[in-house]
């Protein structure tokens, strides 16, 4: 699995901290930045994993910032992105079995590294179920081509 991650300045210490974390699970990694916590504007950061994911230069992203909600809203003007931020595992699981979302954002002044790993895990863990939920996914694409 190819996962892209980024961050803003407020999230760079969770990113760092989570990168053992994922090459743990096997993950081919493609950090896009910042490479300090000097201050960036993170919008920038969540376009360059949004658009790698809708391009399908990576399967997932993964993003954080101080709360996880600016990345969140970032991410999502990018065609094709279905990015949530999420607090615990079982919202992470349902995010990726109800609604196939390809973007994870993670608030790095809020969640516990091992919290977030928790998550991530789920994240990465469940499938999409299809089915009914196929036709509200559908729903969702719909309304970006409008």
């Amino acid at each position: 699995m190819r996962v892209l991650l980024g961050s803003d300045h407020a999230g760079f210490e969770m990113k760092e901290a989570l990168k053992p974390y994922l090459e743990r699970r096997g993950i081919d990694l493609i950090d896009v930045g910042p490479a300090n916590d000097d201050s960036v504007d993170y919008p920038e950061y969540a376009e360059r994993v949004a658009r790698g994911v809708s391009d399908g230069d990576a399967d997932l992203g993964v993003l954080v910032c101080g709360s996880g909600i600016g990345m969140a809203m970032a991410a999502n003007k990018v065609p094709g992105i279905r990015a949530a931020m999420v607090t615990e595992p079982e919202l992470a699981r349902m995010m990726r079995l109800h609604n196939d979302a390809n973007v994870i954002t993670l608030g790095g002044r809020y969640i516990p590294r091992q919290t977030a790993e928790e998550i991530l895990d789920a994240f990465f863990d469940t499938e999409f179920e299809g089915g009914r939920h196929e036709r509200r996914v559908d729903k969702i694409a719909d309304i970006e081509r409008r």
